[in-house]
């Protein structure tokens, strides 16, 4: 892996955790607006411990995922044929899809499933599953963006003998000082 290709890695990894830190902080009031206590934070923590430290270790876990899906998306993006703006939602959105189906599971085996809300055949979840990836994908594309945009080169400065006109400048054709 080239130079080029680590540094952005590295920023599609920084953009993603970002990313899922904006999607963890909208989260209180999303579960106001979809009126559903669906917390992809606590579902993470809670699969890690019983204790009272399941906010912290889930919030990690959940930034740690973003980076990686930003680390993914980092080298997958330039290649999508579709404009920037489209990008990180789309691909946010289709892992949403992708993995939906996966609630079954968490709703059958989760280690604190008694304690969570259940999400298979939820409507209200699903959207607001949704919606996090629809933020989530925005920001991180945005982000992404911006931090692996190619330098802007700059034009050299134009010569002081040269007009636009193919004639050369007025300066230089006056002399310094009138005769």
């Amino acid at each position: 892996m080239s130079a080029l290709e680590r540094r952005r890695t590295l920023r599609g990894a920084l953009g993603g955790a970002f990313a899922a830190a904006i999607w963890a902080l909208a989260q209180p009031l999303d579960k106001l607006v979809f009126k559903t206590e669906y917390d992809d934070v606590e579902l993470l923590g809670r699969a890690l411990t019983t204790g009272e430290q399941w906010y912290p270790l889930g919030f990690a876990v959940h930034l740690w995922n973003g980076a990686l899906f930003g680390a993914l998306y980092a080298n997958v993006a330039p290649a999508m044929p579709v404009p920037s703006v489209v990008r990180g939602p789309a691909l946010a959105l289709g892992e949403h899809l992708a993995f939906w189906p996966l609630t079954r599971v968490s709703d059958r085996f989760h280690p604190a499933r008694d304690h969570l809300p259940g999400l298979a055949g939820n409507r209200r979840a699903f959207a607001q599953g949704a919606w996090r990836h629809l933020l989530y994908g925005t920001v991180l594309g945005e982000l992404e963006r911006r931090l692996n945009a190619a330098p802007e080169t700059i034009p050299p400065a134009p010569d002081e003998a040269y007009a636009s006109n193919g004639r050369g400048s007025l300066e230089a054709a006056l002399p310094a000082q009138p005769t």
